[in-house]
């Protein structure tokens, strides 16, 4: 479930930075039925089509007044907007700090037997000498 989540998040994320949303998608057959009328008026492919709407040929097709209303239905034509979402949280909290006494214990219970001394007397933990 968790990763159904993280997915769906990831894809949700990846299509508002495309700046697309579900507007966009109900549009798509309106983007279908304005290509096919620009290849019946015009002549166009679908490459010119996209150029003609949403790329270099934009300004140049937009002067054609009579496709005004088709144009504003067609998907993917946002302006620009920028939401700001700002959060700011003061909590005032205090907390007691309780005194207390420092300790201080300086005996030390500490023992050490070293189990491995015998093991350097043995010649099998010697370094190879030269023969």
């Amino acid at each position: 479930m968790a990763k159904l989540a993280s997915i769906a998040l990831s894809f949700l994320i990846l299509t508002q930075s495309f700046n697309m949303d579900l507007g966009d998608l109900a549009h798509i057959d309106d983007l279908l039925e304005h290509a096919e009328f620009h290849s019946e008026k015009y002549g166009d492919n679908f490459l010119v089509f996209i150029s003609k709407h949403y790329g270099e040929l934009q300004e140049e097709h937009n002067q054609d007044q009579d496709e005004k209303k088709e144009h504003e239905e067609l998907p993917f034509i946002h302006h620009c907007c920028s939401h700001v979402f700002t959060a700011l949280v003061l909590n005032k909290f205090e907390m007691q700090v309780l005194k207390t006494v420092p300790v201080a214990d300086s005996t030390t219970n500490f023992h050490y037997l070293d189990n491995y001394s015998s093991l350097e007397k043995s010649d099998i933990f010697q370094p190879p000498q030269q023969a």
